[in-house]
């Protein structure tokens, strides 16, 4: 499968059956013990990333690109702590229902700022750009394009986070591929922390802080880059 075939299942999964699984997994109602512990790893990635820029202690006016903001789970309390949000996602019906929620969190109001729109697409300068749980979508060399064009976006800080790629996480993965069904429709990527580094540091940039979200079923690396 190529790459543009890669962005294009991504894009129709997450406008049909995806849609429909994702939604209910980002959301608050009843769903099986796998989608919640995907659920609640997903959260704590989240809330490490609020916990980081609560911590910094100037949120308000700042400007956020949130990359793939999915259903708003990011950005909606960014823009309640005061920064100014512009959030996208490659699905349609996504942007759709992030709106929604801003509009029942946060009244009428045009902060955040919603658009379906890939990562290729992205432009504009803004304080800070934050990429969660999508490069997991891209194969390695599109993911380092993906950075570079991340990282010229951002003017201060950059976070990003990613499938890590290490033995054990390798085996679960060709573990999962023997038991394909709906719910996997589009491909993981896994990518090696050392080669995401790399890319960040050939653009200017230092490694500030980073965590990991592990669960049964939810594995996630999180790194918060800064020039």
């Amino acid at each position: 499968m190529t790459v543009t075939d890669d962005k294009t299942v991504v894009r129709e999964y997450f406008n049909a059956t995806g849609f429909d699984r994702w939604r209910r997994i980002y959301g608050d109602g009843e769903v099986n013990k796998v989608q919640l512990d995907i659920r609640n790893g997903h959260q704590q990635t989240v809330n490490t990333v609020l916990g980081w820029l609560h911590a910094d202690a100037n949120l308000t006016g700042l400007t956020i690109c949130d990359a793939g903001c999915g259903v708003g789970s990011l950005s909606i309390p960014l823009a309640g702590a005061g920064a100014k949000v512009f959030a996208s996602d490659i699905s349609e019906k996504m942007v759709g229902e992030a709106k929604e929620r801003a509009a029942t969190t946060l009244g009428q109001s045009d902060n955040p700022t919603f658009a379906v729109q890939d990562l290729e697409s992205l432009s504009g300068h803004y304080h800070t750009v934050i990429c969660l749980d999508v490069l997991i979508h891209y194969p390695q060399d599109k993911a380092a394009e993906m950075i570079n064009h991340l990282s010229s976006l951002a003017d201060s800080r950059l976070i990003l986070s990613f499938a890590p790629k290490t033995l054990a996480y390798s085996l679960l993965k060709k573990i999962g591929d023997f038991f394909p069904g709906p719910s996997k429709a589009t491909r993981a990527y896994l990518h090696r922390e050392a080669n995401v580094v790399k890319i960040l540091e050939s653009q200017g940039w230092k490694i500030q802080r980073n965590a990991m979200t592990k669960t049964k079923f939810y594995f996630s690396r999180l790194l918060e880059a800064t020039r």
